[in-house]
């Protein structure tokens, strides 16, 4: 489905915030993967929007026009920027979904701000199971200077399934954002944020992903019980959103629609 967003820039608390916006009904907030921006859900928002929801795809700072006050920035933090967008666009609580790193500032809002989140989807999540050595491989995505195919090696072995055309997500990382990311993980501990507040959680991951094994969706369900539904993909890596769109949507539809 294309649907074209409107763009809107949230100024509060020292930041911009940056948000594409689609559709009209229930409100459904988006947040993406580390070191990148809202564009990676412009096909699901659409299947969202097309479904009666109205989606809020956040561009996080670092990203685009986005930016936050100069100094160190926790897990906390990048919460507080999602909470800021949805106190100006919405009537909470609200849907939140996360997308890898970004499921980790859901569940870190949703520990924070109770109030505001009534449902979680968490998309490739991560945060108990090690990452793997080609982790260590993991900033020559954001190289241009690396010739392409060194580039696209490294991305279709750490964030897809084999087989799957990785060349869709070459473009779209944001080093500034990275590097923040990174700093606002380190400051905070996994108990922090890892259960999520008191929401009910969507956990939708790939059989393939080797950043966010899918044993830490089965961890959280063992943990929270009846709070937990997992949905194992397979033939998914990472990158999940380019790589089955259709079904990822429609699980989600059905359990947003449904709860």
């Amino acid at each position: 489905p294309v649907m074209v967003p409107s763009r809107t820039v949230i100024e509060a608390d020292g930041r911009r915030l940056a948000v594409s916006m689609r559709g009209q009904g229930r409100d459904v907030v988006l947040i993406p993967s580390h070191g990148r921006g809202a564009d990676d859900f412009d096909d699901l928002a659409g299947r969202l929007a097309a479904a009666g929801f109205r989606t809020i795809a956040l561009d996080p700072r670092g990203v685009g026009e986005s930016t936050g006050p100069e100094g160190p920035v926790t897990l906390h933090d990048l919460a507080h920027d999602a909470a800021l967008v949805i106190e100006a666009l919405c009537t909470a609580p609200v849907d939140v979904v996360g997308h890898a790193n970004g499921q980790r500032i859901a569940r870190c809002l949703a520990a924070d701000r109770p109030e505001l989140i009534d449902r979680l989807v968490l998309l490739a999540c991560g945060g108990k199971l090690p990452l793997p050595d080609l982790w260590a491989r993991y900033g020559e995505l954001y190289d241009r200077n690396l010739p392409l195919a060194q580039r696209l090696e490294v991305l279709s072995c750490l964030f897809f399934a084999p087989g799957a055309d990785a060349s869709v997500w070459l473009d779209g990382w944001w080093q500034e954002a990275r590097l923040l990311q990174d700093r606002a993980n380190e400051a905070v501990a996994l108990d922090a944020w890892w259960r999520g507040g008191s929401a009910p959680m969507l956990v939708i991951q790939g059989a393939d992903d080797i950043v966010a094994p899918p044993g830490n969706g089965h961890l959280l369900a063992a943990e929270l019980g009846k709070r937990v539904s997992v949905i194992d993909l397979p033939g998914v890596g990472h990158a999940m959103l380019p790589e089955q769109p259709e079904e990822i949507a429609a699980a989600m539809i059905s359990w947003l629609g449904g709860q």
